[in-house]
């Protein structure tokens, strides 16, 4: 079968060399602190979590073997036809003209795989060379002819590709290129498949926050693509879909601003009820050339990834891909990565045939990554707060609907075994040795075994572990879990926080509790005998997430509600305001100015200040003052020459931010020490 390189846009941005030997860490027996808080509760587990896509160059695509893997890995959802392949292939005539079409790998054996796995299917629709009518008859065969009862239907994949941008890889025939034009025809197609099948689910392209080329507005075009689709397609689509193939295998801890910032731009742009919009990743992959895409390091991030997403309230999460084929041969952590971004080996061989990867489906690394949080986190578990205080060790929980909790921990230190100690709030777990799956460098399956203690475990080097605890008592009666919780009336110290009410247990309900996530530790803001509490000294310009729980006659707790994320403005009236105005944008860096205003008595001499509310942004250059950075700190003072700022004058300044990570802008900005209204 010839070699089909379908991500060939993203190995052109990678280079894959040799790996010296692993950098070595000095002994460290100290235990590792591992908090769980099963008060600050995150998103349950979708049913659709766990995903994995299939391509139609892919003659394994069908077999029984390969469903069967699929299904012991815990895969959910099953995308089709396969990435860019998406925006050429025709469904009727089972072609893609300019692409290579393995035998069986139509739609009927896909859904027969489908099946087998137990999984649900996602597919998606010929944007870029199909038509509307062309997808509405997809749906009409998959879902009236066939009853196959496909719900997740998306348009096109990374349209943005099609040079609109300056780089092209994505097929695209129509004339405009624009977002203006893709959301036009989502609009079209969405009529035109809901018209065959309302009860399906339409899914929008957008660009993942702080990856290319996010935030770029291009000429002509009246915002970045996510603007403009969101704007004109938002009250006809069901989910956006983002891709994410982050290169390194450090760049998990931007996955909760990922998110936020996709919600923030639905919730601004997508217009009324935009909260039923989803979020789905449905092509994922580490994409890392420097630390192994199939061996272990790789899979230890994997694992973190898709539990951070998940948790983040991502419905789906769909690895790149089940079968890639061999790329560059490295030597990564004493195992061979073949630089396959597949699941399951294809059993291929390097151009010069000097090297084979293993036998065709033997599971690479991250295979039993997946396969590990599928065991961790299943459908209908609630993901819940767990923090660590050692880089090299990163920690996940969920708890279960029968009360267990369990707790995915990543020691990815090279050769340093490290002892934790688990401490839980909200949780008490049951005496004896918890039931423990672990996973370590170049295993073949997941062991499970029952040793260590609820809270002593020791990490092994490159390994992921699961511990899965019972409660030590199940008690009855109690009430039951608050709903979603809603906001209203949010200013720069106040909000107000309404939600439904909790069923009683045996008990009638005392008050509720209104407790905000720090971490892995909870703060109670409040409490109150009704349903809604207006919660006062919050800081400006803050992200809250905040949980409720129900409290009875007797003292026993609720399950935390679903958690509830905000944030607070600036003052609503003060001496100075600022309005910061982005002027260019290229996914790295931006071109900001600000206004200054000075509402009240003159200044001779000023100084504006703010800081970066992340880490992976800095300050490039500033004009109009004189700029300085300290750690996080920036400060902007008058420039000798023109210190004064009279009552009711502004002043411009402006500045280069750059940034590597989510850009989540700076809001709150003081002059001479007072918080400025940003406007």
């Amino acid at each position: 079968m010839p070699k089909i390189p379908l991500r060939a846009a993203l190995a052109a941005l990678l280079t894959l060399t040799a790996l010296t030997a692993p950098a070595a860490y000095a002994d460290d027996t100290t235990a590792v602190k591992v908090t769980v808080n099963a008060r600050a509760a995150l998103a349950t587990v979708p049913e659709t979590g766990l995903g994995t896509n299939h391509a139609i160059w892919d003659t394994n695509l069908g077999t029984d073997q390969t469903a069967d893997l699929l299904k012991d890995a815990g895969m959910k959802l099953l995308r089709y036809p396969g990435g860019s392949y998406s925006d050429i292939y025709h469904w009727a005539t089972h072609t893609a003209p300019g692409g290579y079409v393995a035998p069986n790998t139509d739609f009927d054996t896909f859904m027969r795989g489908v099946r087998r796995t137990g999984a649900q299917p996602m597919v998606t629709a010929n944007y870029g060379t199909g038509t509307a009518e062309e997808a509405a008859g997809w749906v009409r065969e998959a879902n009236i002819v066939k009853k196959y009862g496909v719900k997740y239907w998306e348009i096109g994949n990374e349209n943005y590709g099609n040079g609109h941008y300056g780089s092209a890889w994505e097929a695209d025939d129509h004339a405009d290129k624009s977002p203006n034009e893709y959301a036009r025809h989502v609009v079209a197609y969405a009529d035109a498949m809901k018209a065959v099948d309302p009860t399906i689910k339409i899914g929008a392209v957008l660009t993942t926050p702080a990856n290319w080329p996010d935030a770029i507005t291009a000429e002509g075009d009246s915002g970045s693509w996510n603007k403009v689709v969101l704007s004109a397609a938002g009250p006809k689509i069901d989910f956006v879909i983002l891709h994410w193939y982050p290169g390194a295998l450090d760049r998990n801890g931007h996955v909760p601003d990922m998110i936020q910032l996709t919600r923030d731009q639905i919730a601004r742009y997508a217009g009324p009820g935009s909260e039923r919009i989803g979020i789905a990743m449905t092509e994922f992959n580490t994409g890392s050339s420097s630390n192994g895409t199939n061996t272990q390091p790789g899979a230890l991030a994997a694992a973190d990834a898709y539990a951070s997403l998940l948790a983040n309230g991502v419905f789906t999460v769909d690895w790149w891909n089940v079968h890639n084929g061999i790329g560059t041969v490295t030597e990564v952590e004493g195992h061979t990565d073949y630089g396959d971004f597949g699941l399951l080996s294809s059993g291929a061989c390097t151009s010069d045939g000097t090297v084979c990867e293993p036998a065709l489906n033997t599971p690479f690394a991250p295979y039993y990554a997946l396969q590990m949080v599928s065991k961790f986190a299943r459908p209908g578990d609630r993901f819940i707060r767990a923090a660590t205080d050692q880089p090299k060790v990163t920690a996940h929980a969920a708890r279960r609907p029968n009360g267990d909790l369990a707790v995915l921990m990543i020691n990815t230190s090279s050769d340093t075994s490290y002892p934790v100690q688990l401490a839980y709030s909200g949780f008490t777990p049951a005496a004896g040795a918890p039931t423990v799956l672990s996973h370590t460098n170049g295993a073949t399956a997941i062991t499970t075994t029952t040793s260590g203690t609820a809270t002593a475990q020791t990490l092994p080097p490159l390994s992921l572990t699961t511990v899965v605890l019972k409660p030590s008592s199940v008690q009855a009666g109690r009430p039951g879990t608050p709903g979603q919780p809603a906001v209203t009336a949010v200013t720069d110290r106040t909000a107000t926080i309404t939600w439904p009410a909790a069923e009683p247990g045996t008990r009638p309900i005392a008050k509720y509790e209104v407790h905000r996530q720090n971490g892995a530790i909870t703060e109670q803001l409040g409490e109150t005998s009704a349903t809604t509490l207006t919660v006062h000294n919050l800081k400006p310009g803050t992200r809250y997430t905040v949980n409720v729980i129900a409290r009875d006659t007797g003292g026993a707790t609720s399950d935390p509600s679903p958690p509830l994320t905000f944030t607070t403005g600036t003052p609503a009236t003060s001496s100075c305001s600022v309005k910061l105005t982005i002027q260019t944008d290229w996914a790295s860096g931006y071109v900001a100015s600000i206004d200054i205003t000075n509402h009240g008595a003159p200044l001779n001499g000023w100084t504006l200040a703010f800081t970066w509310p992340r880490s992976w942004q800095s300050l490039g250059s500033g004009w109009s003052a004189v700029w300085t950075q300290t750690g996080s700190d920036v400060k902007a003072a008058n420039e000798a020459a023109n210190p004064s700022l009279a009552t009711g004058a502004t002043t411009t300044i402006g500045y280069v931010g750059n940034y590597s990570g989510p850009n989540v802008l700076p809001s709150v900005f003081t002059l001479n020490g007072t918080v400025c209204t940003t406007e």
